[in-house]
């Protein structure tokens, strides 16, 4: 068995890093939805979810059952190979854009067969990343026209122009990171921000202020979130490109947008934000410990709050859930090693769980745009600017190289 494992690694250990990759998107996908509601409720001064389990936790158990089980009808007179199609493509294409994304430092070996903290680690990651999401359009693009329906002709014709027209600017703002690090590769990107050991002083944020702001606004637009959520645009077309979709044909649709966001998340984190680097200067050793310090607070609170919630269910869940997280971060502290590996995936993590907030909170905050607001914003001053941050940082670097 260890012979046929050792042979035969190259190709078990993606499909097992493949499949554990897509069940934690899946739950995380999930449970945005979950904390979307909630945080949404709260600036609006409602509860948002709360009945299906403690503080509504299983609501996304709940919808995702709903989806399998609701009835799933075709309109008459559809493109059925495009109506069908449309879903699985935006689905798949959401999901294949993480598999160039490195989300830890280190690299192991199973069964001889040495990998990193990602699906596959390819030397012009980047290049490959935006070509996957450059095809994204196609999947919105069928959706509206496969589904014989005004309202959906208009959101899939919106879609494709909104992302060929950010798709630029995205693109350009990108270029100044690439200059600097002189690398297609993500993790060259982020080994390039770490070499000063300065913490957060050195990552491209600061350098590349410019490009940074290019890049998030273009990244919004790209994924269709509020304030450029027009291809949907409920007020205006229903809910454009998938107003005849239903059961998990639609939920693909709120799949791949949920996974899109984790995507440029990753991918601001990387190129501006270091990566999985720490924000603290490396001879700040006290600040190994802070997942513990973060994880026995959070846990004990998490314990406090489940002891006097209001139903039975609650009262057991809740403290085992806390329990779990104050064992995880006593545990941390007192295995070293198992701390060390987790201090790359914890800050990577904890800097696209700040990115994906930011996304919820501009939902719940700003109003949408007009589609010609929408046009005129990308081409007539994201798409200069993003030129502009080009051109002043390689006059940077060429001046630099001069000195």
């Amino acid at each position: 068995m260890n012979e046929f494992l050792s042979q035969y690694a190259y190709l078990i250990v993606p499909i097992i890093k493949i499949a554990i990759l897509v069940l934690v998107v899946l739950t995380v996908d999930a449970y945005l939805t979950w904390l979307e509601r909630k945080v949404i409720a709260h600036i609006q001064a409602r509860w948002g979810p709360h009945r299906v389990g403690p503080h509504g936790l299983l609501q996304p158990l709940a919808d995702g059952l709903k989806f399998i089980f609701k009835e799933d009808p075709m309109p008459a007179n559809v493109d059925k190979v495009a109506y069908v199609l449309a879903p699985f493509i935006t689905f798949l294409l959401a999901f294949t854009s993480l598999a160039v994304i490195p989300f830890g430092p280190q690299t192991f070996t199973i069964w001889g067969y040495q990998t990193t903290v990602g699906i596959a680690d390819v030397n012009i990651s980047l290049l490959v990343l935006f070509a996957i999401t450059a095809l994204g359009v196609y999947g919105i693009a069928l959706a509206g026209w496969g589904s014989n329906s005004k309202y959906s002709l208009l959101g899939g014709l919106r879609s494709s122009a909104q992302m060929i027209s950010y798709e630029l600017s995205l693109t350009l703002s990108v270029v100044g990171v690439l200059l600097i690090a002189s690398d297609f590769s993500l993790r060259k990107i982020v080994e390039q921000q770490g070499t000063s050991g300065n913490g957060l002083l050195s990552w491209n944020i600061f350098p590349q202020i410019i490009g940074f702001t290019c890049f998030f606004i273009s990244a919004i637009a790209e994924t269709n979130r509020v304030p450029f959520d027009l291809p949907e645009a409920e007020s205006e077309l229903v809910a454009g490109f998938h107003t005849e979709y239903a059961s998990m044909k639609f939920a693909m649709f709120f799949i791949a947008e949920y996974t899109s966001m984790i995507a440029v998340s990753c991918l601001a984190t990387i190129l501006f934000f270091g990566g999985w680097l720490s924000p603290f200067p490396a001879s700040w050793t006290f600040t190994f410990y802070l997942p513990s310090v973060i994880l026995i607070p959070f846990g004990l609170w998490v314990i406090f709050d489940g002891i006097r919630y209001e139903n039975i269910f609650g009262r057991i869940l809740l403290p085992g859930i806390g329990t779990i997280l104050t064992l995880l971060g006593a545990a941390l502290l007192l295995f070293p090693q198992v701390n060390g590996i987790v201090q790359g995936p914890f800050w990577f993590f904890a800097k696209v769980f700040i990115f994906l907030f930011v996304y919820i909170w501009m939902r719940g905050t700003l109003p949408r745009f007009r589609y010609d607001q929408l046009m005129s914003f990308g081409w007539k001053f994201l798409l200069p600017v993003s030129i502009a941050n080009v051109i002043l940082t390689s006059a940077v670097i060429l001046w630099r190289t001069r000195q």
